[in-house]
């Protein structure tokens, strides 16, 4: 009895098979065509246009986020903008620099004695002629007198000889005296003369000794630290003198300039312009005093390429001092009417500098631009944009040609909850919600995500939105069609298989 029921078992296995396969194929070719049909309206999806709800816009169309078109192009990208505007923009130099003072004197005395007053304060400010210590004047005192004894003697000596010249003139003319004895007084009468200026001369030295025996000062400034002490001798040849006076207003900055910048510079010191330049301190936020351009070198040093140049300051607040390092501004020109951007919105490509253009369908486009003058957050386009225009600063990194951007402030998307369709919500990008209706749901942050559909039972690929076009819905269709006989097909098929085990 076993041996009939064998073939029967053995029989049904390869009809269910070829069943089996039949449903598989049928299956296979369902999805693939899905997936044609799927990837013919992706890559045909038409371009964003700027129209709310049209394709590309942030609305449930088939442009946007709901629908397939925000797949391809992606969710609008939020960007900071900013409009080009007209300024002055000045052309400047800038370098480091050294203060160093108009004149500094060290201040000796000019005649050798005890020094016996200190007339000033170590660090005082002092003035042109004002006596700062005093020597011994005694000895001095004392030569000016016998200067002026010998002067006096000789002078009286001359007085006589001139007398005594007279009366040999008039005897000669008597014939009384010989010529000779007329000439001789004459001789005598002239080298008298000689001797008493002499004696003008020692006495006007003897005055001068006299009066440098008050030490004072040469030039307008301030004093340093005292060098030597009452009681000392002091004499012209000392090397540290009795002060050092250092002059401070005005005062000079001496910086480098560049060699490729030195025809500029010559060219506005020909013309007769006044380039102004501003002192700053080392960390450049303050400024300390301004200035004006004075004196540039005469040859380029070879080691460092530059030439040294001097700038001066009134420096009426004494802000500068000498030794001092300072950050020098030279102001060459100024451009007037430049177009400025900031720094932010200009990059740099293959092709050279350019700016994405904001254009009037919340759209951007490349423009190659020529940069200007910079300063520290603001650049010139010299060329490539027009005054008024709107260029992208932020977020230019994910941007591309005719890619879609949204401003901030501007409106947040909205939800499509009562047609069924994929809803989303644009903050920043684009969330896909789910769909409690009836089609498939999804979600996009940064991508879409698709999810399972408790009442059609859709696979959780990558699913086109509900709302998307009749290309895309029709080979969809297709395939949940062709699943629903696939499963009842499998559910048959594991029934016979119980039964036959049985």
């Amino acid at each position: 009895m076993d041996t009939p029921t064998k073939p029967n078992q053995t029989a049904v296995p390869p009809q269910r098979s070829r069943r089996s396969k039949v449903l598989g194929s049928v299956i296979a070719v369902a999805a693939m065509a899905g997936l044609g049909g799927l990837a013919w309206y992706l890559t045909h999806q038409p371009p964003s246009t700027g129209v709310p709800g049209a394709p590309g816009a942030g609305g449930p169309g088939p442009g946007g986020p709901g629908g397939p078109g925000g797949r391809r192009g992606g969710p609008a990208t939020t960007v900071g903008v900013a409009t080009a505007e007209k300024a002055d923009i000045p052309v400047t130099l800038e370098a480091l620099g050294t203060v160093t003072a108009a004149a500094t004197t060290t201040v000796r005395p000019q005649v050798s004695g005890i020094l016996q007053q200190v007339l000033f304060k170590e660090g005082q400010m002092v003035k042109a002629g004002q006596v700062l210590a005093q020597i011994d004047p005694r000895q001095f005192e004392m030569a000016l007198l016998q200067a002026s004894g010998q002067r006096q003697r000789d002078e009286a000596q001359l007085e006589n000889a001139k007398l005594t010249l007279n009366r040999y003139r008039t005897l000669l003319g008597q014939d009384s005296i010989a010529r000779q004895d007329v000439d001789t007084q004459a001789a005598l009468v002239k080298q008298l003369e000689g001797t008493v200026m002499t004696d003008r001369a020692q006495e006007g030295t003897a005055k001068l000794n006299l009066g440098y025996t008050k030490v004072i000062a040469p030039i307008t400034g301030r004093v340093g630290l005292r060098v030597v002490d009452i009681g000392n001798l002091v004499g012209s040849g000392d090397a540290n003198g009795i002060a050092v006076i250092t002059q401070l207003s005005p005062i000079d900055v001496e910086f480098s300039i560049p060699q490729d910048s030195v025809p500029m510079v010559m060219q506005q010191v020909s013309g007769g312009t006044q380039m102004p330049a501003i002192a700053l301190d080392r960390t450049r936020t303050n400024a300390l005093d301004n200035g004006k351009f004075s004196a540039m070198d005469n040859q380029v040093d070879v080691q460092t390429g530059t030439v040294k140049a001097k700038a001066r300051f009134a420096n009426a607040k004494s802000t500068l001092f000498p030794s001092q390092f300072v950050n020098v501004r030279l102001e060459l020109r100024t451009i007037k009417d430049a177009v400025m951007v900031p720094v932010t919105a200009v990059r740099h490509g293959a092709n050279g500098d350019f700016v994405y253009v904001l254009k009037a369908d919340k759209t951007v486009t490349i423009r190659p631009v020529t940069r200007g003058q910079a300063t520290v957050d603001k650049v010139q386009i010299a060329s490539g944009l027009q005054l008024g225009e709107q260029v992208i600063t932020e977020g230019g990194d994910r941007l591309k040609e005719g890619a879609k951007v949204t401003l901030p402030g501007e409106g947040r998307g909205h939800r499509d909850g009562a047609a069924g369709g994929a809803g989303g919500e644009h903050a920043g990008g684009w969330k896909g919600k789910r769909d409690g209706a009836g089609g498939a749901g999804g979600e996009q942050a940064g991508g879409w995500k698709g999810r399972r559909d408790g009442a059609s039972g859709e696979a959780a690929a990558p699913a086109a939105p509900a709302a998307a076009s009749p290309a895309a819905s029709a080979p969809a269709s297709a395939a949940g069609a062709a699943s629903a006989p696939a499963e009842g097909e499998r559910r048959h098929h594991r029934k016979e298989q119980g039964a036959a085990q049985q």
